[in-house]
């Protein structure tokens, strides 16, 4: 039978060995705890990172355009405009006529205009029609009428006749008017770039007594003799006053008067423009378009 010291010995062996797996639990749960707090860190180290990210991207994105205009004013939005393009012109000698009015083709034009239009020359007879003509611009607005003076400006009259005959005027719009200083409303150009026109060119005519009053159609031109097709209907008195500084000095052709619907060229002009012509004045908000232009018989 073991003594007391042995049993008191056992006891104390067991105890030992209680205690050191004891000491050895505790110390892996210990360690397992600081493993997960060390992995817990880390995952909301990532997760701290990612949410830094994502949000230094959602900064640089670009914030969306609102569909509505934030400006005190929209801009007009306009239709696309009929636009006729030229035909490709051949390379050939500059033609010309014998007559009076000196028609003439110019060769740098043919050669360096890419918006002029070979409609061939009008005719030049030896005696120039006097009769007045009327002319209908039957417009997107209602109908224009303008009565030709031929007596004043036979040749630039002829010449707005022969291409009102090959309908050179139809399906066109007014690509510029102008409401300060000069108030006009510009058409004749089949490309609206304001370089557009037949590949001829027309001399002034009758200057000296040229009156710039409301109603007057005039010729446009880009200096001296090379009036074409393009013109002006002026909407306001635009004569020239040297001491304002505004008004048309005596250099453009006078071929006629608007006889019907002045108010319709007026309220085209009053709309305001885009500002876009370097001239001056622009692409006007209310679009006048001509759908068809027309001669009247002469009625003397």
């Amino acid at each position: 039978m073991p003594t007391n010291k042995q049993r008191r010995d056992a006891a104390r062996r067991h105890l030992e060995r209680q205690q050191q797996r004891r000491q050895k639990q505790q110390s892996a749960h210990r360690r397992w705890t600081l493993i997960a707090t060390i992995a817990g860190f880390v995952v909301l180290a990532v997760v701290v990172t990612v949410v830094l990210v994502a949000l230094n991207n959602d900064d640089k994105k670009p914030v969306a355009k609102s569909s509505g205009s934030t400006s005190p004013s929209a801009p007009v939005t306009h239709t696309p405009l009929p636009i006729r393009s030229p035909a490709k012109i051949a390379s050939r000698a500059a033609k010309k006529t014998t007559g009076p009015c000196r028609y003439a083709e110019s060769a740098t034009s043919l050669k360096d205009n890419p918006n002029l239009f070979d409609v061939g020359l009008p005719p030049d007879p030896a005696s120039t029609p006097k009769a007045k003509r009327t002319a209908v611009f039957a417009t997107n607005l209602g109908n224009i009428t303008v009565e030709f003076d031929g007596a004043s400006a036979p040749c630039n009259v002829q010449s707005l006749e022969y291409l009102i005959g090959k309908k050179f005027f139809d399906n066109t719009a007014c690509p510029r008017s102008v409401n300060s200083g000069i108030f006009v409303v510009q058409c004749g150009d089949p490309t609206a770039s304001s370089g557009g026109g037949p590949t001829y060119t027309v001399k002034d005519e009758n200057l000296s007594k040229a009156d710039y009053s409301a109603g007057t159609l005039a010729m446009a031109n880009s200096g001296a003799n090379t009036n074409s097709s393009q013109f002006f209907f002026i909407t306001k008195d635009s004569n020239q006053n040297a001491a304002a500084g505004t008004g048309l000095e005596k250099k453009y052709t006078v071929v006629g008067h608007v006889t019907k619907g002045l108010d319709i060229l007026q309220k085209v002009a009053q709309s305001g423009d885009d500002g876009t012509n370097q001239a001056g004045g622009g692409r006007p908000n209310t679009d006048l378009i001509f759908k068809t232009v027309r001669l009247e018989a002469a009625n003397g």
